[in-house]
């Protein structure tokens, strides 16, 4: 075995990836070759690190000196210049936006600082296609206290005691799901992970299988002692090729250390998992139609009760939780509930995992205590709005959450309070949108995701969204009355007390929370026939200004109506009629002549 004097880690995440890190990798491996220091610098690919923004990212340890933006060019001077002289390559350092300061440790950079990391603990640290790295900082070290020191029901205690909730969306009480199922009687019963994490914007739960896979398949395990079932199955979606092989050969390195199987660590009891893959069907999302798609049939929910608990997968008991849930269960069990329910706030405890997207200016993975505010968020740790502009609101909750405005950016992420404001937890999509952003247009975007999601089983869903979803198009082709907006609302309750099943009951979330807040952008659109922030395209009027125009023709040859006319060296002219509004002639022009209306 060698042992390094450097080891460096490169971010292998999938926003890495797509970066271009492994071009990065393989010119690090050769520049490491090509100065005789294969047997002194070890490199090390790892999970995603967090700041998507500028990637791809590498830490040199045990310096710990972190470059962000690298690309193959610049692996010669981190060689020659640092792995070989010592010196720090300046100008790959982070620089603060505020003050141009050089930082060097990943530590000091405040997207990272104001983290608390439980769930994300080794992604960014371990390489997730070996299972040695897992096991030297402290794997499979909960799921063996567990099984030669605790009774299933110690297990349950400790999770109940932790005050762990869901974090797939609807945040009920992990280790209450866990005893219920636990007190049921039958011949087989069934761990499930929902890993098909479908909201717009989330990647939190891909990140954790491709960085960390063996901390959910521990979890699974412990979870399975505690409720005694001796299978398991992660339902992932097929898009998520790269955390499907991470797991894969995760699964196959467990089982080859007896980790899973029959008698783990000399006990009586046995478990596995298996991977099912999921078509991407958002609705696959919600548990007894996931489970209806692991067993063969179309995804679709099914009324409750019986409760998963009592009868699931193959209609036997079934514990289902998703990714980020059980990626606590291994911290709960080795350093006990009770210290887990010492973070966080009230009866929200612990961390969450949120993917920080949008007009923010450090956008990635972010875990952070409960309770922290969505100012904090997105001023300290996402560095505030791009371009300077002004704040709007934030989306939090995926397509069945809701829009919070700036008057509330001062209140806490709890799963108490964010209700309050019209909005859900939910598995960890946070949207951020600058003064820009049309309103009426964001309910209408998530409006049509979810009516193209919906399964279509029941009436409220199939057609309430559907006609929810005429109403918004009609309002942003200026075309709406304000009839439209009574029916609106009237729907919107409608459906959310009648749906089957949660994807539809929240459908009307997010039109529901901009009519709340921003209800003039509505009337604008409907009275005025305006969209203020010039994202309704059929509410626009091209024109042309006869004292900027200098009748080039330019704008003319780019029109794809023919909707320009004017004679060359004189001013131009748009026909209302014809205009379909693309824009072309605006990008055309040399000299700003077009204006939008």
């Amino acid at each position: 075995m060698n042992h390094y004097r450097t080891q460096i880690l490169l971010c292998a995440g999938g926003a890495c990836i797509s970066s271009g890190c492994e071009s990065v990798r393989d010119a690090l491996l050769r520049e490491i070759k090509a100065n005789g220091l294969e047997s002194e610098i070890e490199v090390i690919t790892t999970g995603c690190m967090g700041m998507c923004e500028i990637g791809p990212m590498m830490v040199v340890s045990p310096e710990g000196i972190f470059y962000q933006k690298v690309k193959p060019e610049d692996m010669a001077d981190v060689v020659r210049e640092h792995l070989v002289k010592g010196c720090v390559v300046e100008r790959l350092l982070y620089k603060r936006a505020d003050n141009d300061e050089l930082l060097r440790f990943m530590e000091d950079i405040p997207f990272f600082k104001l983290q608390k990391k439980i769930v994300l603990r080794n992604c960014g640290k371990i390489n997730p296609e070996k299972i040695e790295e897992y096991i030297a900082v402290g794997g499979y070290e909960a799921l063996g206290k567990a099984l030669t020191s605790m009774t299933p029901e110690q297990v349950i205690e400790e999770v109940l005691t932790s005050g762990l909730r869901g974090r797939g969306g609807a945040g009920f009480p992990t280790g209450l799901k866990w005893k219920f199922t636990a007190k049921e009687s039958a011949d087989q019963k069934y761990v499930l992970c929902n890993a098909d994490e479908g909201d717009p914007g989330a990647f939190m739960d891909r990140s954790q299988l491709e960085g960390d896979p063996h901390s959910i398949i521990e979890a699974m395990a412990i979870a399975g002692y505690a409720i005694g079932a001796s299978k398991g199955y992660v339902y992932v979606r097929a898009e998520y090729p790269l955390a499907i092989q991470r797991l894969s050969n995760a699964l196959d390195q467990a089982r080859a250390k007896g980790l899973l199987g029959e008698n783990i660590f000399n006990s009586d009891f046995s478990f596995d998992l298996q991977i099912r893959m999921g078509a991407g069907a958002f609705v696959c999302g919600e548990e007894t139609a996931l489970m209806r798609s692991i067993e063969g049939y179309r995804g679709e929910p099914r009324p409750k009760p019986p409760f998963p608990a009592q009868k699931g997968l193959f209609e036997k008991p079934t514990v289902l939780n998703n990714v980020e849930t059980y990626a606590n269960i291994p911290y709960i069990i080795m350093h006990g509930g009770a210290e887990f329910a010492k973070i966080g706030s009230g009866k929200s405890t612990g961390t969450k995992v949120f993917a920080l997207a949008g007009h923010v200016n450090n956008s990635g993975l972010v875990e952070v205590p409960m309770g922290i505010t969505l100012r904090e968020i997105v001023y300290d740790i996402g560095g505030g709005i791009r371009g300077g502009k002004d704040f709007k609101a934030v989306q939090i909750g995926g397509p069945s959450g809701g829009c919070i405005p700036k008057e509330y950016l001062d209140t806490p992420v709890t799963y108490e309070t964010l209700p309050t404001l019209g909005a859900i937890m939910g598995s960890g999509g946070l949207i951020v949108m600058n003064e820009d952003a049309c309103m009426v247009d964001v309910a209408r975007y998530f409006m049509d995701f979810i009516q193209d999601e919906s399964c279509g089983k029941c009436t409220p869903c199939r057609i309430g969204t559907k006609i929810m979803l005429d109403l918004l198009n009609k309002i942003t082709h200026g075309e709406g009355t304000e009839q439209d907006l009574e029916q609106l609302e009237f729907l919107a309750g409608q459906i959310g007390k009648s749906a089957l099943c949660g994807l539809g009951q929240t459908a009307p979330n997010p039109v529901l929370s901009t009519l709340r807040y921003f209800r003039h952008e509505y009337v604008e659109h409907i009275k005025d026939k305006h969209c203020r922030s010039k994202v309704c395209r059929s509410m626009l009027r091209y024109t042309i200004d006869a004292a900027a125009c200098k009748g080039c023709g330019l704008c003319k040859k780019a029109c794809p109506a023919d909707a320009i006319s004017g004679e060359r060296k004189a001013p131009h002219s748009i026909a209302a009629d014809k205009c379909i509004r693309c824009g072309a002639c605006m990008e055309a022009c040399p000299f700003t002549a077009i204006e939008v209306k």
